[in-house]
């Protein structure tokens, strides 16, 4: 009895996982390169494990695509008047896989695509006040149509969520 109520308890939890082959199907495509190619305006939110808003930024973006690269340029401006740039530069690879390098990126990040969706994973260089910490970042990438993609990412420390971003892109026309 034991052993069949563990299994059912397995089989409900991974059905709640989100797994991006469940968006084959889902349209538009979401075209890494095609939506972000150009100006992308973006805004967003950090929110602590009590999901309590810690802070609000906007991001400029410029993106370049020559052959199977793109290059995000990212202008950060966040509430507390702090000015950041991060430098994407992201390989197409086959299959609708990704792999990107940033500065504060450790190792590579991954990614990939299916129908609307674009699952993106990397370990980050947090900085917190005069240090920094590594954490842990499961970016999910929605194109909702044209010119909108909603992003939530789950941000982990040793496996266990410490916060999350909402972020909302609008691609400029």
């Amino acid at each position: 009895m034991i052993k069949a109520s563990v299994v059912a308890a397995a089989t409900l939890l991974s059905a709640c996982s989100a797994d991006i082959d469940n968006y084959q199907a889902s349209k538009p495509a979401f075209d890494l390169f095609g939506y972000f190619e150009g100006d992308v305006k973006a805004w967003g939110m950090v929110q602590d494990y009590n999901e309590k808003q810690t802070r609000r930024f906007k991001v400029d973006i410029v993106g370049t695509v020559e052959g199977d690269t793109l290059t995000l340029v990212e202008d950060f401006v966040f509430d507390d008047g702090e000015l950041d740039q991060r430098i994407w530069v992201i390989t197409k690879l086959e299959d609708g896989n990704y792999q990107g390098k940033a500065d504060d990126i450790i190792g590579f990040a991954v990614g990939k695509e299916m129908g609307n969706v674009l699952q993106w994973q990397y370990d980050f260089e947090l900085k917190m006040d005069d240090s920094t910490i590594t954490v842990s970042f499961d970016d999910w990438l929605y194109r909702q149509d044209e010119y909108h993609v909603f992003n939530l990412t789950k941000i982990k420390k040793f496996g266990v969520e410490v916060g999350t971003i909402t972020l909302f892109f609008q691609k400029q026309r």
